[in-house]
């Protein structure tokens, strides 16, 4: 099928990493993906949440989405004075993914949280999230590391995400928003450069699907993942590792 920006079935939309994009926060980007774009940014603090055992360290993440990230302006999540179901799910992803790729006990006792603002939205905010995410969490380690903080990197691998999904029966990658809208089937997928999966959301939208075609979609995910790690690794001159 033809896509509406022209390009093959297993493409990713052109992806841009800005690195550095805030000179306060320990490791901070901008990533630009197609027409998504979000600010994500690492912040350090020298404690941990209560659950957390002791010597171990802490990756967290929120998420929130601009009120003129959309096409129509939605309310900021503080004047409901709660948390959008959404964006608490998202920002639950995100920590859970970046986490796979650190030694907590490396990390030492304390915390990093990385912040996702979508400054505009064009389907995949979840997935930019943590690609981006990924980036501001390995800076902010590099620093903490030439600072003389830590010891030992605490990054064990890299983590990258992004979607696929089924419109008009046929598998796509990395759904802009007027496909994601139209999908007949939605799948997420989070992998590490070792291609481990770290998390698979799928979903029928407008049907059920086989397994066959989650393989399809699953295979056409780890095609754009290790563009996704590549481009990671460009911006982090190499690898944080």
């Amino acid at each position: 099928m033809a896509r509406m920006d022209a390009r093959a079935q297993d493409a990713l939309r052109p992806v841009e990493i800005l690195p550095h994009i805030n000179k306060f926060a320990e490791g901070s980007c901008l990533i630009r993906w197609g027409n998504t774009h979000v600010l994500c940014t690492a912040s350090v603090e020298e404690r941990t949440p209560p659950h957390v055992p002791d010597g171990e360290g802490w990756v967290t993440a929120e998420y929130s989405m601009l009120p003129r990230a959309n096409r129509e302006r939605s309310r900021r999540d503080i004047s409901k004075l709660k948390l959008a179901p959404r964006s608490a799910e998202i920002q639950r992803l995100v920590g859970r993914a970046l986490r796979a790729a650190v030694d907590s006990r490396k990390l030492g006792e304390r915390t990093i949280t990385i912040d996702c603002d979508v400054l505009q939205g064009d389907g995949g905010t979840r997935t930019a999230s943590v690609t981006g995410g990924y980036v501001a969490l390995a800076l902010a380690c590099r620093k903490l590391m030439e600072e003389g903080v830590l010891r030992e990197m605490p990054l064990t691998t890299q983590v990258a995400a992004v979607s696929a999904g089924i419109v008009d029966d046929v598998p796509l990658l990395d759904l802009c928003y007027e496909e994601d809208s139209s999908a007949m089937v939605d799948l997420n997928c989070v992998m590490t450069r070792e291609g481990e999966l770290v998390e698979l959301q799928g979903t029928g939208e407008g049907r059920a699907f086989t397994i066959q075609e989650q393989r399809q979609l699953v295979d056409l995910c780890a095609k754009g993942i290790r563009e996704l790690l590549a481009i990671q690794a460009a911006v982090l001159e190499g690898g944080a590792l």
